[in-house]
């Protein structure tokens, strides 16, 4: 099989596991392409020597079978960005600390690439949002997890106006808003008091930061709609992150939320279920007494 190969670059220890990891890949004869930046960290950071088959950042057009996540859900979300298009399936090994799109531990790597070369696995379609902003529709932006509108600073509110199809749903004042998928439900959103989405749900999940307002609470809405955002903020400007990435913008742009025409695909271990990787990952339904 030929993998295209993304890991961690901040924390050195972590990377530990990708020796092992190689060395699991070069028993079954496998292709590794390594991410230029995870490339350069390990020449740099790692004794062991590492010459992959080729070195890639862009997987359009590539002759990849699958592409390989090692950290955590950050590292996840970038390779998920890298895969784009493609429909190239995803596997996530974690080496950080939840590890919810990351899902494979370092310890059952062996088991799992085993199955794997058996064609042990299941793969499953997760959507995303497209972020338009100012109508420019040949520059989308697309979001595995959310997309967050946010303040400038931390001393005043903004007004996020927001309609669904056209019509005016509400004006978000607060600390920003969060718009998303099934999948980034059990992020930031979740951390918000946004409820969990069955990864495959045809729905979003708008959840307010800090609302100023006793009767707002998130609402889970189709996701054959269509959002648009206007934001007012006192300083004239505000953040928009995609997946933890932000960046700022004038007061007077638009932005336009919509369902993504493609989907990343995640693959799973044979017998990985979500209740099941909600009870492990974060105590969901458990009884301390018990």
């Amino acid at each position: 099989m030929r993998f295209a190969l993304f890991g961690n670059t901040y924390e050195t220890y972590k990377s530990v596991h990708a020796e092992q990891l190689l060395r699991i890949l070069s028993h079954y004869g496998d292709e590794v392409y390594a991410d230029p930046d995870f490339y350069r960290f390990l020449r740099e950071e790692q004794p062991f020597a590492f010459e992959p088959a080729g070195i890639i950042s862009d997987l359009t057009g590539q002759d990849i079978d699958m592409a390989i996540s090692l950290g955590g859900d950050g590292t996840f979300l970038k390779a998920a960005r890298c895969v784009g298009k493609t429909n190239i399936p995803i596997v996530g090994i974690n080496t950080g600390r939840l590890g919810f799109l990351a899902d494979v531990s370092a310890d059952e790597m062996e088991n799992f690439f085993a199955q794997l070369h058996e064609g042990r696995y299941i793969v499953r379609e997760r959507s995303l949002l497209e972020l338009i902003v100012n109508d420019d529709t040949e520059h989308p932006a697309y979001a595995l997890n959310e997309v967050t509108v946010s303040k400038h600073d931390s001393s005043s509110m903004i007004a996020v106006r927001t309609t669904i199809n056209g019509e005016h749903l509400a004006t978000y004042m607060g600390d920003g808003l969060i718009v998303a998928t099934p999948t980034g439900s059990t992020a930031y959103s979740l951390s918000a008091g946004g409820p969990i989405i069955y990864p495959q749900a045809d729905v979003f999940v708008l959840t307010a930061v800090a609302p100023h307002s006793l009767g707002v609470r998130p609402m889970v809405i189709a996701d054959d709609k269509t959002l648009h955002l206007s934001i007012e903020s006192r300083n004239g400007s505000f953040l928009v992150a995609i997946d933890g990435i932000s960046c700022s913008y004038p007061e007077q742009t638009t932005l336009t939320l919509r369902k993504a025409p493609h989907t990343i695909r995640v693959v799973k271990q044979e017998d990985s279920t979500f209740f099941r990787t909600l009870q492990s990952k974060m105590m969901w339904g458990t009884d301390p007494r018990e």
